[in-house]
């Protein structure tokens, strides 16, 4: 899933529930904050991975450390890890987003890198790459969760 279609796109963001922020932050001036708050603002649960602020509630549940550690997720319930990472450090977080199994990986706005999309794709994960889920969820419409 490189170029997704706004379909896609929709069907992806309609039936995702749980996202994992992968380098989420407490600046709300940081797309590493602002982003996952609208995403919990309008109905996703969201779970903030980041060491520096592990321990800290953001989202209604305690920041981890690594994917490894969130916790009572069953198998394949974690739906989306939404990334904030440089380049540089994507992959260093293969082996625990390969451990999580999430059903897509989502690189946040100016973020690509092919051989971490291109190893995930081979695991059986989507990838998008480079897009923003606040910008793309406003843009297409996609109505609050209510579950």
């Amino acid at each position: 899933m490189s170029s997704p279609t706004d379909s896609e796109l929709r069907d992806i963001l309609a039936r995702t529930r749980t996202i994992a922020v992968l380098g989420a932050h407490t600046d709300p001036n940081k797309p590493a904050c602002y982003v996952p708050d609208y995403l919990h603002g309008v109905g996703y649960s969201v779970r903030a991975v980041n060491p520096v602020f592990a321990g800290r509630v953001m989202w209604g549940s305690p920041c981890v450390a690594v994917l490894t550690d969130l916790g009572p997720l069953a198998p394949g319930e974690l739906d989306m890890v939404d990334v904030f990472r440089r380049p540089e450090f994507l992959l260093d977080h293969v082996p625990e987003i390969l451990a999580v199994k999430p059903k897509l990986v989502w690189l946040q706005l100016g973020i690509r890198h092919g051989e971490f999309a291109r190893t995930l794709r081979e695991a059986g994960i989507d990838v998008i790459e480079d897009r923003c889920t606040l910008a793309e969820h406003r843009r297409l419409g996609v109505p609050p969760i209510r579950d």
